[in-house]
């Protein structure tokens, strides 16, 4: 019987050429902090083990033949405290040292605002994904890479094989459209099931999972930035002993919004209304997320707006967006668009069972009327 690789193995160590040993050692244990762990023969030294910083390091002559230098990185409280200031060092083996920010703040890429219209039945591929999920991108380009859009699917239902991780974002939300989902956050209590209608603010770094799902789940992810790193937590179990509803995570708290029972109010056009999420006031008024239906009204209105980012999904029904210079729009369940600053829009011709998720960044902007 093949031996379980988990109880087999019980250390790693990262292979480094032993060249100039004394030189070596001295460099990761004088200048970087790692500590020697074992070293041989003692007489006239070839081989040695350190330690440090979560990694094993092997330097050795012989058993690194072909091995390259490589690269370290190594994540740092401020990274220009240390050694001078340099942030890329050489040891004497070759390899190279990079000093990086650990706790740097999200880099957000230079916005890139362009009118986008993205539609189901165009056909766009729903690939594979983390965790065996399957993903739709609902804006090519990403406005410059500053936000990403994505339909995602579990098709067949079941456990999900996830694992406790987190993300490295400015801002990212989940809305359950089609079907349940299982899901379990850090200090929020036990796992709860996320319903058709729901959504969720993951706040940055909170540590969270998927648990299981329905058949045929579809969920909307909104992120910014597109790109974003992330990170499993190997340590922390779920859930967490601690119950902290108002927890701050990286100034902003967790929200979970239940679609039942919850109340309308007027949107920002005339003829809509509105069932917030609670996104702005747990963000400090960064973003906001809603739900919008037609109250009596067809809308049709001609605006602008003044926003960073103003988004779209229509999740039942339909309607028309014309915007000034492409044709008119015709949007149905499934479909959804980017509306740019300083663009003259409307939104017109709105079936009556129309409901549309928006998100925005900020939360509250400018809309005046088109010239």
């Amino acid at each position: 019987m093949t031996q379980n690789y988990a109880d087999a193995i019980r250390a790693a160590e990262v292979v480094l050429p032993g060249t100039d040993l004394d030189g070596t050692l001295r460099f990761f244990t004088e200048r970087l902090g790692f500590r020697v762990d074992s070293i041989h023969p003692a007489d006239a030294p070839s081989v040695a083990v350190l330690s440090g910083h979560g990694l094993r390091i092997r330097l050795a002559g012989t058993e690194a033949k072909g091995a390259a230098a490589g690269t370290l990185r190594l994540r740092c409280r401020n990274p220009a405290a240390l050694l001078d200031g340099q942030s890329e060092l050489t040891a004497p083996n070759g390899t190279r040292i990079l000093l990086v920010d650990d706790e740097a703040e999200v880099a957000l890429p230079p916005l890139q605002q362009s009118f986008v219209v993205s539609r189901l039945g165009d056909g766009a591929p729903f690939h594979l994904g983390r965790a065996g999920m399957r993903y739709r991108d609902l804006i090519p380009g990403r406005q410059g890479g500053r936000f990403i859009a994505s339909h995602i699917q579990i098709p067949h239902g079941g456990p999900v094989p996830d694992y406790v991780h987190f993300h490295k974002v400015r801002f990212q939300m989940i809305y359950c459209y089609r079907g349940w989902v299982r899901l379990c956050y850090e200090d929020q209590g036990p796992p709860f099931v996320l319903q058709a209608g729901d959504c969720v603010l993951q706040p940055p770094q909170i540590r969270h999972r998927v648990l299981e799902s329905s058949p045929g789940l579809e969920v909307l992810e909104i992120g910014c930035p597109a790109e974003h790193e992330t990170c499993a937590d190997h340590e922390l179990q779920l859930p967490t002993a601690t119950l902290a509803p108002q927890r701050d995570f990286g100034g902003q708290r967790f929200v979970r919004h239940q679609a039942a029972g919850a109340a309308w109010r007027p949107w920002r056009l005339a003829g809509f209304e509105y069932r917030d999420f609670g996104i702005a006031a747990a963000t400090g008024g960064l973003a906001g997320v809603g739900v919008v239906r037609p109250r009596g009204a067809e809308g049709g209105q001609r605006v602008c707006h003044a926003a960073e980012f103003v988004f779209l999904f229509v999740l039942t029904g339909g309607m028309t967006v014309q915007a000034d210079g492409p044709p008119a729009q015709r949007l149905t369940a499934g479909d959804c668009c980017v509306i740019p600053a300083a663009l003259g829009h409307a939104l017109g011709e709105c079936s009556p069972d129309l409901e549309l998720l928006e998100a925005t960044l900020p939360a509250v902007f400018t809309t005046t009327p088109a010239a």
